[in-house]
């Protein structure tokens, strides 16, 4: 749920075929099936709400007070 000082945005993110199945595998046996045998999450929403817990967990307001994290998206380079 968005806090009155949040914005949703979407972005296209990398993640390994092998988490997203986690995710999924996890997701679907936490949330079990409804009374038709449906599973009752729908992953794209799933994946958007553990980014963004890992995001706020992570302190991701103060990473990006650092330059430095910049340059591997900005040059393609390594980061050192």
């Amino acid at each position: 749920m968005l806090q009155n000082d949040q914005i949703l945005i979407n972005a296209n993110i990398a993640i390994s075929a092998d988490t997203l199945q986690k995710i999924v595998q996890t997701g679907k046996s936490i949330a079990g099936t409804n009374e038709k045998g449906h599973y009752r999450i729908d992953t794209a929403d799933l994946v958007s709400g553990l980014i963004s817990q890992f995001l706020k967990d992570q302190n991701f307001d103060a990473y990006i007070t650092v330059p430095r994290h910049y340059e591997t998206v900005l040059t393609g380079g390594e980061r050192s």
